[in-house]
C-alpha cells in the first residue's frame, strides 16, 4: 500500500517518458516488494509501451533468460523496450507472478488508461478501480474527476472516489461517503456497503450505511425482476419452439408422437454435423455456418418424420394409444441409432461469434444475445407457420383434413399425401427447434427427453389444435416457472406448475382455447 502511495504522487506529478531496460527487467523478476517498487516507477515515468508491456506481463506474454526480456505477441517476439524483433531461445523461462504482484498490475494498468483518450477504456478503469478502491488511489481519482468531461465516467468517479472514502478514518467522511453510494444501483457497490457494514463502529455510520444499502437493493431489484421476466421470456420461447411442431403432429392430426423429441435431437446434431463441414471445408465461412444448418436441420428431420409417417404411423390413425406405444418404440429406435453413429457422450455445437456475448442493459441485467436471437427466431417460426397453415394451400388441405377427413376426400384431396406433407412439416419445426437448442446447451442423444413432457403440457393446455393457445401457454409455462423458481427452487416450481395444469385440464379439458367447428361437435 505504501508502494502505491508514492507512486501515485509520481504519477500525478511526472511527465511521461520511455520504458527503459532496467525498469522492465526489475518488474520482471527480483522480491515482490523490489518488483512492485519498480512497477510504480515505471507507470509513473510511463507511456503507451509501458502499459503494452504491463499488459503483455499480465496476459503472461513475456519470457526471460539472463537480462533479456521476450515479448509473444501474434507469432512475433521482439523486446519490451526497443520493440526490436528477436529470436526466442529454446530455455527461456516463463516470468513468475504471484498473486500480489497480478493484482498490483491489475491496478496499475486501470490508473494508467484513466487517462486514456478513448473514452471506453476511461470508463473501463474507473469500473475497475470502483471494485477494487484503495485509499492510495484517492488523489489519482480527484484528478482524473478534474479533468473528465463525460458524464458516464465522471459518474463512476465519482462513485469510486465515495468507495475510497468509505475506508475514510474520519466518520463524517465515511457517511457522506455512503450517502453518495446510495444512488448506485450496482452489485460491488452492495458488496462494499456490505464489508464497511460489518466493521463499522460509529452509529451514525451503520445507520447511514443501512440506508444506503436499502436504497441500492431496491435500484438493483429492477434489473433482477427485469432479468427474472427474460429469463421467462427465454424459456417460454424454446418451450414454444418444441411445442409447435407437436402442435401440428398432435393437435391437427391426433397423432401421440413420443418420438417429437428425438426428431428435435436430429436437427441438434444436423447442426453439428454442419458446424464440422463448416470447420473443416469451409474455415473462412464458419460464423455463418447456422444459417445452412437451419434448412439441413428442417430437411433430415422432415425426411424421417416423414418416413415414420408413410411406414408406420399412416396405419394407425385413430388409435392414439398404438400411436404412442409405435413413436415410443422409434424414439428408443431413434435414440440408440445416434449413439452408435456419434458415441453415447454429448457434443458440443460453438456459437457463431455473431450470437457471442451479451447485452449490457443494466449494471445487473445482461441478456446473452443467443438466447435474443433465439426469441426471435421463435417468432420467426410462428409466424411462418401461420401464414402456412392460414394462407397457403397446403395450409387450406390440413384444416380441411383435420375438421371433416371424409368430406374431404369427396372434394377430391389426397389425405393420405397431406398427412405426410402435415408430418413432415411438424417434424421439420421439431428439427428447428432442435437446431436453436444446439445454441444453449450440448447435444446429446437424451435432449429431446428433456423437453418432450413439457411441450405436450404446452399443447395440452392451450387446446389440441389451437396454435393461439400454443402461443400462450409457452410463454405463460415459460414465465410462471421462473417467477416460481426464485420463491420455491427449481423442483417445487415444477411441481406446482404440473398440479397446476392438472387442476385446469380438469376444469376446462379443452384447454385455453376450444376447437370450434363440425369437429369440436361431434
Amino acid at each position: 500500500m505504501t508502494k502505491w502511495v508514492l507512486w501515485i504522487g509520481l504519477l500525478l506529478a511526472s511527465s511521461a517518458h520511455a520504458l527503459t531496460a532496467e525498469q522492465a527487467l526489475a518488474i520482471a523478476r527480483g522480491e515482490t516488494d523490489a518488483r512492485i517498487e519498480a512497477l510504480g516507477q515505471a507507470v509513473a515515468e510511463g507511456d503507451d509501451k509501458t502499459a503494452a508491456y504491463l499488459q503483455a506481463l499480465a496476459d503472461e506474454a513475456v519470457k526471460i533468460k539472463d537480462a533479456q526480456l521476450f515479448v509473444l505477441r501474434d507469432d512475433k517476439v521482439t523486446d519490451p523496450v526497443t520493440g526490436v524483433a528477436l529470436n526466442l531461445p529454446d530455455d527461456v523461462e516463463d516470468v513468475m507472478l504471484n498473486n500480489r504482484l497480478r493484482g498490483e498490475l491489475d491496478t496499475a494498468l486501470a490508473a494508467m488508461r484513466l487517462f486514456s483518450t478513448d473514452v471506453q477504456q476511461r470508463l473501463q478503469s474507473a469500473q475497475a478501480l470502483l471494485k477494487e478502491p484503495q485509499a492510495a488511489q484517492r488523489a489519482l481519482v480527484e484528478k482524473a474527476l478534474a479533468a473528465e468531461n463525460d458524464p458516464a465516467v465522471r459518474a463512476v468517479l465519482q462513485q469510486a472516489l465515495a468507495a475510497v472514502d468509505l475506508s475514510s478514518p474520519e466518520a463524517a467522511q465515511r457517511r457522506a461517503a455512503a450517502q453518495v453510494l446510495a444512488a448506485s444501483a450496482q452489485p460491488d457497490v452492495l458488496l462494499l456497503l456490505n464489508q464497511q457494514l460489518a466493521q463499522e463502529e460509529d452509529v451514525s455510520v451503520k445507520s447511514a450505511l443501512k440506508i444506503a444499502i436499502e436504497q441500492v437493493k431496491r435500484g438493483l431489484q429492477l434489473g433482477e425482476n427485469l432479468g427474472t421476466l427474460f429469463t421467462g421470456l427465454s424459456l417460454g420461447s424454446i418451450l414454444l419452439l418444441v411445442a409447435l411442431g407437436l402442435a401440428i403432429t398432435y393437435g391437427l392430426m391426433g397423432v401421440i408422437n413420443m418420438a417429437h423429441g428425438e426428431l428435435m435431437m436430429i436437427g441438434a446434431y444436423a447442426t453439428y454435423v454442419v458446424q464440422g463441414l463448416f470447420r473443416s471445408h469451409l474455415p473462412g465461412l464458419f460464423d455463418y455456418y447456422l444459417l445452412a444448418a437451419l434448412p439441413v436441420a428442417f430437411a433430415a428431420s422432415a425426411l424421417v418424420g416423414a418416413l415414420m409417417e408413410r411406414t408406420i404411423l399412416k396405419h394407425l390413425y385413430g388409435r392414439p394409444l398404438e400411436t404412442l406405444l409405435a413413436t415410443w418404440g422409434i424414439s428408443l429406435i431413434l435414440m440408440q441409432t445416434v449413439r452408435s453413429l456419434f458415441g453415447a457422450q454429448n457434443v458440443g455445437v460453438e456459437n457463431p461469434s455473431w450470437m457471442s456475448g451479451s447485452i449490457q442493459l443494466m449494471s445487473n441485467l445482461q441478456l446473452p444475445w443467443n438466447r435474443v436471437l433465439i426469441i426471435g427466431f421463435a417468432a420467426a417460426v410462428l409466424l411462418g407457420m401461420s401464414l402456412l397453415i392460414a394462407k397457403t394451400r397446403l395450409g387450406l388441405f390440413v384444416r380441411g383434413v383435420t375438421q371433416n377427413r371424409p368430406m374431404a376426400s369427396c372434394m377430391g384431396i389426397n389425405t393420405a399425401r397431406i398427412d405426410t406433407y402435415a408430418f413432415a412439416l411438424g417434424s421439420g419445426i421439431a428439427g428447428l427447434a432442435g437446431c436453436a437448442l444446439s445454441q444453449i446447451g450440448n447435444v446429446g442423444p437424451d435432449l429431446g427427453q428433456n423437453y418432450i413432457v413439457d411441450a405436450f403440457m404446452v399443447v395440452v393446455l392451450g387446446g389440441v389444435g389451437q396454435l393461439a393457445g400454443t402461443v400462450y401457454a409457452a410463454l405463460g409455462l415459460g414465465l410462471v416457472n421462473k417467477l416460481l423458481e426464485g420463491w420455491t427452487g427449481a423442483v417445487l416450481a415444477k411441481i406446482a406448475v404440473l398440479v397446476f395444469i392438472i387442476v385446469f385440464i380438469q376444469k376446462r379439458p379443452q384447454g385455453i382455447f376450444a376447437m370450434k367447428g363440425r369437429s369440436a361437435e361431434a
